[in-house]
């Protein structure tokens, strides 16, 4: 997908650059300087952070975010010590519908902080890391809509996309075309079908932590198996 997919105006690795001159908010522009925004970098020698956010629902317009999950990483390993955990107060109610999914309850979240008082340690937590996320809409998405419903600046940068590695691979227009003429439904590109292609384990879903670790070790066994540790940034990010 590489840097031309980037932000509006250019590639990512000149519209970081840009936000770190422009940025007037002190912590963002803090993060935006300190992200890796070369493109040529190898992801071997870039320090990577999976995140999974749980949210009421789907649409940033109606929805919110009710927990963070962050867990540092790179090539050479998990550092599940070094996580982190969010639960937060959305700036409405939520259905109990959507705690089937994400067991998060009402009582969980009435004391929780709202996104602008945890937002400092998120972006520490971020800092000189490159996100990995399965399906980037979602992150991309409520971030930004979050930052934005609270009067911040502009909260957007590239991530990895462990659902986008996938869907390169079998959900290419061929493959598609092959399957229906044989009466297959889709390649699923979900998480824990994604995992099972690698012989990862299933892991219970919908808890922040758990799924940004199974993104982050979906990733490894992504490049393990269909690049290297010399694949640049730039061709990963989207």
């Amino acid at each position: 997908m590489g840097t031309k997919n980037g932000a509006v105006g250019g590639g990512w690795s000149a519209w970081l650059q840009d936000q770190a001159r422009r940025t007037e908010t002190p912590v963002l522009r803090a993060f935006y300087e300190r992200f890796p925004a070369d493109a040529h970098q190898p992801v071997g020698q870039t320090s990577l952070v999976a995140l999974d956010l749980e949210t009421s629902g789907l649409d940033p317009r109606r929805h919110a975010i009710l927990s963070i999950g962050l867990v540092p990483f790179d090539l050479n390993g998990i550092s599940i010590a070094r996580r982190h955990y969010w639960i937060l107060r959305p700036p409405r109610g939520f259905s109990g519908e959507s705690v089937a999914y994400h067991h998060i309850t009402h009582a969980d979240t009435e004391q929780a902080p709202d996104f602008a008082e945890i937002l400092p340690d998120l972006l520490d937590a971020l800092a000189g890391r490159l996100p990995v996320v399965h399906y980037h809409p979602i992150e991309r998405g409520f971030l930004e809509r979050a930052a934005h419903q609270r009067g911040l600046e502009t909260f957007r940068f590239p991530v990895i996309d462990t659902m986008a590695i996938e869907a390169r691979r079998y959900r290419q227009r061929w493959r598609m075309g092959l399957r229906r003429l044989l009466g297959k439904a889709p390649t699923s590109i979900r998480l824990n079908d994604s995992r099972a292609r690698y012989n990862l384990p299933a892991y219970e879903g919908h808890q922040a932590v758990i799924d940004a670790t199974g993104t982050a070790e979906l990733l490894l066994a992504q490049i393990q198996h269909h690049y290297s540790s010399t694949t640049a940034i730039g061709d990963l990010w989207v």
